[in-house]
């Protein structure tokens, strides 16, 4: 059965989940709300705004939309690019380190769990910092893609100014008239960044490999989640189909709170921080 902690205290909550997860191994799954505290917003939190992410198919299918897609992203891995780690990332790789977490599947693309120094991640959504050409084998740095749109377009950011950005390093824009994409160098193909997009099956063999990490594992924990898509959601339902207790800490109400031993409705830094202690300490 569920329950919510009405505590202000992280350290209590923390001892109240290692009683729930137990000695480990434990599966970590995160979403957005591990990240916001390095300044990357979350899609679906309770202060969050609107927003309607463009799908696979707009993506694929229309050159006007890629055209906006890659303009904002332009803008928006400009602040993307420069977030760093904050302490609840450096505290999951603190407790895979002492042996409690086996893994971290990521919702997101942020790739902050890897700098921070977790070894095992499974990034479900893929990678922001890469990019694919869908006509070819061609992948590239997002660093490169970023060297070729600045000479495609002198000064675009530079009149850009205050942008709100989004989790996937996209940028809101009121226009992006006359931004110049970039094909691909080998074959002129489309470059599309590697990561999932709504609309797009992640690649079987990823969800195999956090299966596998859910199974092998005694419990479940989900920070920052709200587990509204079900590439995230497959795996507490798994957890929940084996008997395995699974904890979720989230800002708000998720839906996979009535599989969960424990929830805990608070952000994610100082909980996992406190959490690293009880079981370090």
């Amino acid at each position: 059965m569920s329950s919510t902690l009405d505590t202000d205290e992280p350290v209590a909550w923390a001892a109240r989940i290692r009683t729930v997860l137990g000695a480990g191994p434990v599966a970590v799954l995160t979403g957005a709300g591990v990240s916001t505290d390095s300044g990357i917003p979350d899609y679906r939190g309770p202060d969050s705004p609107p927003r309607t992410p463009m799908t696979y198919q707009q993506f694929t299918g229309d050159a006007a939309f890629r055209r906006h897609y890659w303009a904002r992203n332009h803008v928006g891995w400009h602040h993307v690019h420069r977030t760093l780690p904050n302490d609840g990332h450096r505290a999951l790789a603190d407790l895979e380190r002492a042996g409690v977490v086996d893994g971290v599947i990521t919702q997101n693309v942020d790739t902050l769990h890897g700098a921070a120094g977790s070894r095992r991640v499974i990034d479900l959504h893929g990678r922001y910092d890469r990019v694919a050409c869908l006509s070819c084998p061609e992948r590239i740095t997002r660093s490169r893609l970023h060297e070729r749109l600045t000479l495609l377009n002198p000064g675009f950011t530079d009149r850009v100014a205050d942008v709100e950005v989004a989790p996937d390093a996209d940028a809101v824009l009121a226009s992006t008239e006359g931004f110049r994409v970039a094909d691909c160098e080998s074959c002129g193909g489309v470059l599309k960044p590697d990561i999932v997009y709504f609309g797009e099956n992640v690649p079987k063999a990823r969800v195999l490999e956090a299966y596998r990490l859910v199974e092998g594992a005694g419990a479940l924990l989900v920070a920052g989640s709200s587990l509204t898509v079900l590439s995230g959601r497959r795996f507490v339902k798994r957890a929940a189909e084996q008997g395995k207790p699974v904890v979720i800490v989230n800002r708000g109400a998720t839906r996979a709170d009535h599989l969960a031993a424990l929830t805990v409705d608070a952000g994610c830094t100082q909980v996992l921080r406190a959490l690293a202690e009880a079981y370090t300490r």
